[in-house]
């Protein structure tokens, strides 16, 4: 029974995973753009090393120099919204462009969504037999374990992702994931691939405070419909409704925990000038204010809402599906 559950769980998170990255991978591609220093959205071209070039906008719409103090424009200009992103990536660097980063985006979720959501069912499932079952406790240990796993085993295809996600150029010679990899290893080796993990770590809180909420309110949802009986029979509106729930519990957590996001992406650029998790916040607060340190939040917020809506509705449906369709004598022998 233990074999069957964890398979049932590794191919529900992987699906889930992969049927949401698939869906927003534009969105994804925007907002990494714009939580980067230099936001990636001025004219095609070769783009300036963060130690000698441009990075975010300060204060009063300003850009910095690193070596001499020099005001530029910014070449995001501030009234550009999420359509208008969209289009400018796709005039300037073809339509391919809104799905940079989706090989290693597809190549990662499906095992880190796979690995994420049978710790987080094992955890749980410890937790519940060693203290009270289904408390806000057991669901803050379960997501903080289960994050902390999939965090470490997949941040080498995040890192490579985010790098090919703020690469500008066209197709013709934009980088490939291969080429990425290589120039990765060849300047900081195999630590180089887990720089921003530690801003991951922090990150942990996001997927708790996102557990605990939706944990809540499939609860309520599971009492209200079914009379609490988990293994009753569901139908569309009862996905729809876990679908809804995982859309509100992620955004409430996203808005919370956002910076940690700002600081990843700071982090992983290349030549970066941001060294440790702190020391990214306390440099983007300084040069950019608050405002800053949530950069790209709409368009997160965007892309999330539908993201986790696919992704926790079809995770519980291939839950449900293979529990009562599957044969159990599959998975145990």
């Amino acid at each position: 029974m233990a074999r069957r559950d964890t398979a049932i769980h590794l191919v529900a998170g992987g699906v889930a995973g992969t049927a949401g990255a698939i869906a927003t991978c534009p969105l994804e591609v925007v907002k990494t753009r714009l939580q980067s220093s230099a936001c990636h959205f001025g004219p095609p071209g070769p783009i300036a090393s963060p130690n000698s070039g441009t990075c975010g906008p300060l204060r009063g719409g300003a850009r910095r120099n690193f070596t001499t103090a020099v005001a530029l424009p910014s070449p995001l200009r501030p009234r550009m919204g999420l359509v208008q992103c969209l289009r400018h990536i796709v005039e300037n660097e073809g339509p391919r462009a809104l799905f940079k980063g989706l090989g290693p985006n597809l190549v990662g979720v499906a095992p880190s969504r796979a690995i994420y959501f049978c710790a987080y069912s094992q955890s749980k499932q410890f937790l519940n037999s060693v203290i009270t079952p289904d408390t806000p406790l057991v669901h803050i240990g379960a997501a903080s374990c289960a994050g902390f796993v999939a965090c470490t085993a997949t941040n080498p295809i995040w890192f490579v992702k985010t790098r090919l996600q703020l690469d500008q150029r066209r197709n013709g010679t934009r980088t490939t994931a291969l080429q990425c990899i290589t120039q990765i290893y060849k300047q900081s080796g195999i630590k180089g691939f887990y720089k921003g993990i530690t801003a991951s770590y922090f990150g942990i809180s996001e997927t708790v405070v996102h557990f605990v909420i939706y944990e809540a309110i499939k609860a309520h949802l599971i009492a209200r419909r079914h009379g609490g009986d988990k293994n009753g029979d569901k139908g569309s509106r009862d996905f729809i409704e876990f679908m809804m729930a995982g859309a509100t519990s992620k955004t409430v957590a996203s808005c919370v925990a956002y910076p940690h996001e700002v600081a990843r992406t700071r982090l992983r650029e290349e030549g970066s000038k941001y060294r440790s998790f702190w020391q990214t916040i306390a440099l983007v607060g300084h040069e950019e204010g608050v405002r800053g340190l949530y950069r790209g939040l709409a368009t997160q917020l965007v892309r999330q809402i539908p993201n986790t809506a696919i992704m926790m509705s079809t995770y519980e449906a291939v839950v449900y599906l293979l529990n009562k369709h599957m044969n159990s004598d599959f998975y145990e022998h």
